[in-house]
């Protein structure tokens, strides 16, 4: 999979300001102060990334398997949190509500990728095919949201600092809910989740 350059492999850390806003690395690695909602967002858009760059360099089984439970874990997370607390209110706020309407059936596509990810094992038929389409679909998602989607609820002027706060608090609720990625339970409760967001 190709995958955009970052200046930085690390997992990114949030730094938080006394303005309201916080220093997070973009989609091409460089360095942005961005309100709150939208960097928490930003943050888990690199922790991802960071993740397929890890299975796309993986060589043992055990070590791609574990990397795609916490793919789909954090892609199911994120989802979530995006079309319960962010979408909505972004749909009513900008210029373009299309947009909106995009990255819904974008996360449909990503999530029936995720749905089947989650009944395969490593070694399957095009189980590293799919993981990489995958890959690269969230990374055209996630260019998109950062470059367009983003910059219009900023300039909308949406109230983010509560929101990221709700977003990260909701974020930590469903990783409780959903458990340890590597469990059978917990891809059986992804699995369900992704596939009946795979239908709008």
């Amino acid at each position: 999979m190709s995958t955009t350059s970052r200046s930085s492999k690390s997992t990114p850390r949030a730094k938080t300001s006394t303005a309201g806003t916080v220093s997070v690395k973009r989609y091409d690695g460089k360095s942005v102060r961005r309100p709150e909602a939208i960097a928490f967002l930003m943050k888990q858009h690199r922790e991802v990334e960071d993740l397929f760059d890890r299975f796309e360099n993986a060589e043992q089984d055990q070590e791609k398997t574990r990397l795609v439970d916490q793919i789909c874990l954090a892609l199911a997370v994120h989802a979530k949190i995006e079309e319960e607390l962010f979408y909505p209110g972004a749909e009513d706020a900008i210029e373009e509500p299309d947009l909106v309407d995009e990255a819904y059936v974008e996360h449909a596509t990503a999530k029936d990728l995720i749905a089947q990810l989650e009944g395969m094992k490593v070694g399957d038929h095009l189980y590293d095919a799919k993981v990489t389409v995958l890959g690269e679909y969230i990374a055209h998602h996630v260019k998109e949201e950062e470059t367009e989607l983003f910059p219009q609820v900023i300039r909308a002027k949406m109230e983010l600092t509560v929101l990221g706060r709700t977003l990260e608090a909701r974020s930590e609720q469903l990783k409780q809910e959903l458990g340890d990625p590597d469990s059978n339970s917990t891809k059986s409760k992804i699995k369900a989740e992704a596939a009946a967001g795979a239908h709008l």
